[in-house]
Formats: structure tokens, C-alpha cells, sequence
């Protein structure tokens, strides 16, 4: 595909085959003059409702004119989403989707369609002849289609930006549907095709004892629900209810620890510059124009200015200001290289970043520093991903000093008292003013919140919480550890208790037979290894023998959906009316897509009674009688386990110290093998080859590798 102007640009570092870059109303024209000296025969061009509007019209006409082979995909999200989320066209109430039709339609295009999630408001819609509406899960289908038809076609998707439901929910303009999404860790592989399949940075990494799994930021997500496309019976919708928390005015968490002693404030006899750091689309710029407004409450000089662009789209954003006790001190728009006072860091890694820390100088400035990180878009390319977060700190700290840097996690406190993390910026900001280092007063800070006239009450308790936790970290720290419990596993440090937690889990898994044959082996690696004096082989072995031995069959699935308290897990953060649903594509019912894949399909609440009845035949598993082990996933399976048990013992014939490396980077190959279905086979047919590689290595026998010609 073609990219053009708009943040559909974004496609073009996401390995999807977008290229090239015009201006605006330049949208797919490269393609005039290159389709007579190409062997491609058709391409794609993407285009935005406001680019449409402006001029990408014209770049539609043109190819109809020269009749080039191309499908125009017009994105309309109802917005200009990527500077501010204005209304599209001249008009208060914008352009619509049926205008962009008859506009193409009398344009002369070839073939038209519309893809959208509600296909449903099209009915009775007056369309142009010939244009039929499709649900977004066929865009696949219908891409393929267009390729094959000659002339200029078009293609119009029809979904309001994220970012833009997220701001209108937020605002009471759009209803909020009663949906959410959770993921049952236990189920979950960790494979990433939730990832692969919705794009989303609110399906974000979750470390857990039994490696890394996925769960669902409920603060940022905007129930798309397209995650629930990935092959994954971990998936469970929440209809109904609310979570615990999240109502418009929270309920107040209990704080025994008194009134705050009133920090002393900075001077603003010279301009004073602040440095707002974080991500768009939580509140950056509104730190920014609070402080601006508190300062003008006071009389004071003030100059803000603020990022835009990608920012909008959850790209890192900063807000500048200026505070002075004079206009005329301040002689700059913007914060100086090496001249802020304070840096707010939202978020450390864009806090991290070349651009916030030029502004920084020890001795001068001082970061107040949110220490949890949002995960950025490589997550969604790399499941295999490490958060910076720590590595940030360390770097900030080197260019302010230690003593300049305080940091504390707003996001987990923001969410424990007050049900969303989208308060964790106003956190920061009174977090930032209990140390001392905001110039302006709490009430003119205060007033500057009411002005807003949005969440009010909450975000005035978030700027409490945060000068509590600047005041007393330790009683703050205390508060969230409950929470943190609750929600996370945590790691084990030994041999024995790895391994011991695991025997655990295959006895309830299958028997305590089946146990005992991992438990032996992993003692058999762990007596080879001892006159090494290391236990890594071990510990790996026993990881991946367990994973292998743990597969995911239908009896599994269902023990832990009903009987490892998942369901207990749900109430204790929904309240009110709710039910829970589950999307599973179980193989003797499931239809099957274009590709052959088995596809996933909603069952009500009932199904979780049938989940603690199927859980009672795990006796079945591997017999005569398992109707569900006759399929070529469940037999590669167990298959599975006897090869890797015969190779760990082939590395335990040979094991030494100069070997030793390569043991364990063999037998770390059953942690790349996730997934269910089509998704683990694949996985698997990647592994494969790997896999002879080293065992050849292992036996002396890899192949030389090529000299340069």
C-alpha cells in the first residue's frame, strides 16, 4: 500500500508493506507514472476523510483519469484525529460517509464498498447503487477482491478513532458501553496474537511465575474488542457492571496520615521553566494549561506551549511553561536546552528521551518521575520486548544527580484509589508540588482544577494523593502492596521452588504419576549439572519440560477457567450486574475462515458450569476415550514431549563446561512454541528448523558455513 498525509502514515513503521509519502492531495498519483514500468499489477493507497476533504479528492480523480489499477482505502473516523480531534469539512456537524460515496460515485470509481463495526446504522441508508456494507472482519476478504478488478476502486472504513471515543466517553458525548475485556493469565500462552490482531497498547505484557502472559490496561482501553479476534480461549468479556472505582466521583481511599505540612515554593523573580513529559492522550497538556491558568489566578508572567501531531495518537508529547513574577522576564515560548527547573515525568521512557533530557542540567533541575512505563508500539511487533522503564531512571538520574531525581509508581496508586490510571498526571503534579518544586500555590492549583470542569473531585484527590506520596512514600507503598499481591504472581527464586510449584500445577494438571516423571528428569539435569557447579540447565529444563507437559487441550482450558478462582478474580474488581462470556473456537463445532482457521465464537455464562463438568474427564486425556486427543494439534502435542525428553537426555550424555551454553539455549526452545491451533503451528514450523540447527551443532556436525563469493 501507498501511504500519504494523516496518522495512517504510522502503517508505514509496522511492517505492513506501506511505503512512499506525498502531500496532501498526492495520495497514490506516484502510481500514475510508475504502474506502466512495474510488474505489480495493483496497489493500495490510504487516504484520510480530512486529507479526503482538503484535496485528496483530486489525487482520486487523477487516477481515474490515467486508469491506473489502484483501491483507494478512505479511512473516515469522523474527526481530523491527529491534531486535536476537530469535526471534518467546514460544517459544524462535518461530512459523512454517505457524501464521501456520492461524491466517488459521481467521480466514476469502479467498484465501492463500506467497512465498518456497526454495519447495523446503515440501514435504509441511502448509498449509491451498487455499494454494499460490509462488518470490518471482511476487510481481508474484500482487499483480496479489489486487487483483482481493474481500474480505480474504493474502499471506505467507517470507525471513529480510538482516541477520539476515549476523549468523548470521558466527556459524557458518547455513550460508554457496559463491555470490558479480561484475560485469564493462566490460559493465556503468551503467543501475541492478540497483539498481531488488534495493534492495541492496551493489551499489554504481564510478568507472571509461568513466564510472560498478557493482560488488558482497563484505564486506556476503548473497547474495540478486536483483541478478542487473536486465537486464544483466555478471553473472557465482562457485560454489565462496573468496575469497583469507576465512578464519576470515587469513593475515598482512607488516609490516617494527618494534615500536610505546606512546602516552601520556588522564587519566580527570573523565569522559572517546567517541563511536562509523558504520552498523548493522558492529560499532558491539561498539566500544562493548569499550571498556566493557576499562574494567571496569581498575576503572574506565563508562556505555555505545547506538542501535537503524533502525540495525539499516543506518540510522546510535552507541554512547556514558563512562570514568572513578570511577563517581561520571560523571553522564550518554550523551555531552553539545559534551562528547566522541572521536569513532570509522566512517563520515563519519553521522560528518558533526547529531547527531555537536553533540557535537563544538574544542579538545576529536578525530576519528579512516574516510575511505570506504558508500553510502546514495539510490544506489539516483539513479544519478546523489555520495558526501559528502569534503564530511563538510570539515565535521568546521571544527568540530574540522584538527589535531583524522585520517583514513585502514580500509575498502580492512581489506579488503587481511584479506579483509572488516566489521574496519575495530576498525581505527578501534586506529587511534584508537595516536593517543593511548583511555584504557584495548592489553591491556585485547586481553582485552576475547578476552571477545568472535568472530574473534578477526582483529579483534586489525585493531586492529594500525590503530595501524600511525596510526604510519606512509605505509607503510600503499604497501601498499594495488597493490590499488587492480589493481581501478580511472584517469582520464584530456586531450583526447588520452581520446580516444586510446578509439580503442584501437573498434579492438579493430570495425577501425581504424571508429576513425578517431570520431577525426575529435572532432578536427573540437576545432578548432571552439579559438578558444573550451576543450576541454569536445570532451572531452563524445568521450564520448558513444563510447558510441553502443560499443554493447553480442552479439559485444561476448562479446569482453569472454572477452578483456579479466575471467575473470583472478575467479581472482586466488577460490582453490580454482571455477567461473564467466553470466546472459545472449540474444534468439533467451530467453523472454519478463508484460511481454514478454526474461528472463535461468543458462549454465554452457562458455559462456565460446563467448563467444572469437562474439567472432571482430565482422566481422559491421552486414552482411547479422548475424543478431543485424536486431532493432529493434541497428537504433535504429546509428541512433542517425548522429543524433548530425548534430547535434554542426549545433552546430558555430553554435558561440559564448554558446552554447557549451548544445552541451555537448546533446551530453551519449548518457550517459543505458544499459541493454540494455527498460531502454535506456526510457532512451532518457526522452531523447527532451530532446532535441527543446534542439534547438529550439539552432535558436531552443523554445516560450514559459507564462504563470500
Amino acid at each position: 500500500a501507498m501511504a500519504g498525509i494523516g496518522c495512517h502514515f504510522m502503517a508505514t513503521w509496522m511492517d505492513r508493506a506501506t511505503i512512499g509519502f506525498t502531500q496532501m492531495g498526492g495520495e497514490g498519483v506516484p502510481w500514475v507514472g510508475q504502474q506502466p514500468f512495474s510488474n505489480e499489477k495493483h496497489v493500495f493507497a490510504n487516504l484520510g476523510d480530512g486529507t479526503y476533504f482538503h484535496s485528496g479528492l483530486l489525487a482520486i480523480r487523477q487516477s481515474i483519469a490515467a486508469g491506473v489499477n489502484i483501491t483507494y482505502k478512505i479511512l473516515y473516523n469522523d474527526a481530523v484525529a491527529m491534531t486535536g480531534g476537530q469535526p471534518v469539512g467546514e460544517r459544524p456537524e462535518g461530512h459523512s460517509v454517505l457524501q464521501i460515496a456520492q461524491s466517488l460515485d459521481a467521480e466514476g470509481v469502479r467498484r465501492m464498498v463500506v467497512v465498518t463495526d456497526e454495519p447495523e446504522k446503515y440501514e435504509g441508508a441511502k448509498l449509491p447503487a451498487g455499494v454494499a456494507v460490509h462488518h470490518r472482519d471482511e476487510l481481508d476478504r474484500i482487499q483480496r477482491e479489489f486487487r483483482e478488478i481493474e481500474g480505480t476502486t474504493a474502499i471506505i472504513y467507517d470507525q471513529t478513532c480510538a482516541t477520539e471515543k476515549r476523549r468523548r466517553r470521558k466527556r459524557g458525548a458518547m455513550v460508554d458501553p457496559a463491555l470490558r475485556v479480561m484475560i485469564n493469565d493462566l490460559v493465556c500462552e503468551g503467543c501475541g496474537d492478540c497483539s498481531v490482531k488488534s495493534n492495541c497498547l492496551s493489551v499489554e505484557p504481564l510478568e507472571t511465575e509461568f513466564g510472560r502472559k498478557r493482560t488488558i490496561n482497563q484505564s486506556t482501553c476503548n473497547k474495540d474488542t478486536s483483541c478478542l479476534k487473536g486465537f486464544c480461549p483466555s478471553f473472557v468479556t465482562v457485560e454489565g457492571g462496573q468496575l469497583k472505582g469507576r465512578k464519576k466521583e470515587a469513593a475515598p481511599v482512607a488516609w490516617s496520615g494527618g494534615e500536610l505540612p505546606e512546602p516552601q515554593l520556588p522564587a519566580t523573580a527570573d523565569a522559572y521553566g517546567i517541563v511536562v513529559a509523558g504520552v498523548g492522550g493522558t492529560g499532558v497538556i491539561t498539566i500544562g494549561q493548569l499550571l498556566g491558568m493557576a499562574a494567571h489566578i496569581e498575576g503572574r508572567g506565563i508562556v505555555t506551549q505545547d506538542a501535537a501531531g503524533l502525540a495525539q495518537k499516543g506518540g510522546a508529547t510535552w507541554s512547556h511553561v514558563l512562570i514568572a513574577d513578570h511577563q517581561d522576564a520571560i523571553r522564550t515560548t518554550r523551555v531552553s536546552m539545559a534551562a528547566a527547573d522541572l521536569v513532570i515525568g509522566c512517563d520515563p521512557i519519553v521522560t528518558g528521551g533526547k529531547e527531555t533530557v537536553l533540557r535537563m542540567r544538574p544542579g538545576r533541575t529536578r525530576v519528579a518521575l512516574n516510575g511505570h512505563s506504558t508500553p510502546t508500539a514495539a510490544f506489539v511487533r516483539n513479544a519478546a520486548w523489555e520495558n526501559p522503564a528502569d534503564a530511563c531512571a538510570s539515565e535521568i538520574g546521571k544527568a540530574v544527580g540522584g538527589q535531583n531525581l524522585a520517583a514513585f509508581n502514580a500509575d498502580a496508586l492512581a489506579t488503587r484509589v481511584l479506579g483509572d490510571s488516566i489521574y496519575t498526571n495530576p498525581m505527578m503534579l501534586g506529587y511534584a508540588w508537595q516536593k517543593g518544586w511548583v511555584p504557584l500555590a495548592r489553591e491556585s492549583i485547586l481553582r485552576a482544577i475547578e476552571l477545568n470542569a472535568v472530574a473534578v473531585e477526582n483529579n483534586k484527590t489525585a493531586f492529594e494523593w500525590g503530595r501524600r506520596a511525596a510526604h510519606d512514600p512509605a505509607a503510600v507503598a503499604s497501601l498499594l502492596a495488597p493490590g499488587a499481591q492480589v493481581i501478580e504472581f511472584k517469582k520464584r527464586e530456586t531450583l526447588d521452588s520452581l520446580v516444586a510449584r510446578r509439580v503442584e500445577f501437573l498434579t492438579a494438571y493430570q495425577n501425581a504419576a504424571y508429576a513425578r516423571q517431570y520431577q525426575e528428569l529435572v532432578e536427573r539435569v540437576r545432578a548432571a549439572e552439579a559438578p558444573l557447579g550451576k543450576t541454569l540447565l536445570a532451572e531452563t529444563v524445568a521450564k520448558g519440560l513444563f510447558r510441553l507437559m502443560a499443554y493447553k487441550d480442552e479439559y485444561e482450558v476448562a479446569r482453569l477457567h472454572a477452578e483456579t478462582g479466575f471467575r473470583e478474580k472478575v467479581a472482586a474488581q466488577f460490582e453490580g450486574d454482571f455477567k461473564i462470556h467466553y470466546h472459545l473456537a472449540p474444534p468439533l463445532i467451530a467453523k472454519h475462515n478463508d484460511k481454514g482457521e478454526l474461528v472463535k465464537r461468543k458462549f454465554g455464562p452457562s458455559t462456565f458450569h460446563l467448563f467444572r463438568v469437562l474439567a472432571k474427564f482430565k482422566g481422559l486425556r491421552g486414552t482411547a476415550l479422548d475424543v478431543f486427543g485424536r486431532t493432529e494439534e493434541r497428537r504433535t502435542e504429546r509428541a512433542l514431549i517425548g522429543e524433548y525428553r530425548q534430547t535434554v537426555e542426549e545433552l546430558l550424555a555430553r554435558l561440559q563446561p564448554d558446552n554447557h551454553a549451548l544445552a541451555v539455549e537448546i533446551a530453551n526452545l519449548p518457550e517459543q512454541i505458544r499459541g493454540y491451533g494455527h498460531v502454535k503451528a506456526r510457532n512451532l514450523a518457526a522452531v523447527r528448523p532451530q532446532w535441527d540447527r543446534l542439534l547438529q551443532q550439539w552432535r558436531g556436525n552443523a554445516p560450514a558455513e559459507r564462504q563470500a563469493a
